[in-house]
């Protein structure tokens, strides 16, 4: 099975994404899933190979076209609402492969 590889990406590619790779990291951990997690700036994002990112509403313009799912997260601490809104998303690209 191809693991997947999740783009984690906030402006800079340092705090902000740093906090949520986290948090979606614990999530994977807690249901027992392996991911690729990596964080990425705005400006280098899209040239970068992923099967699905994770960002904030402000940055989600910049996947605009792209085939590949994008979840959008608030609260970059919140492991309820990455589990609600992001292992969804992970589960069906799973099944996929």
């Amino acid at each position: 099975m191809k693991q997947l590889r999740i783009m984690v990406v906030c402006g800079f590619g340092l705090g902000s994404s740093l906090i949520l790779k986290i948090t979606l990291d614990e999530v994977l951990q807690a249901h027992q899933l392996k991911a690729d997690t990596f964080c990425s700036d705005a400006e280098t994002a899209k040239g970068q190979r992923f099967d699905l990112v994770l960002t904030s509403a402000e940055l989600t313009r910049l996947f605009t076209g792209i085939a590949q799912p994008v979840v959008v997260i608030s609260d970059f601490l919140s492991k309820v609402e990455v589990t609600s809104k992001a292992l969804p998303v992970i589960q069906e690209l799973l099944q996929v492969e």
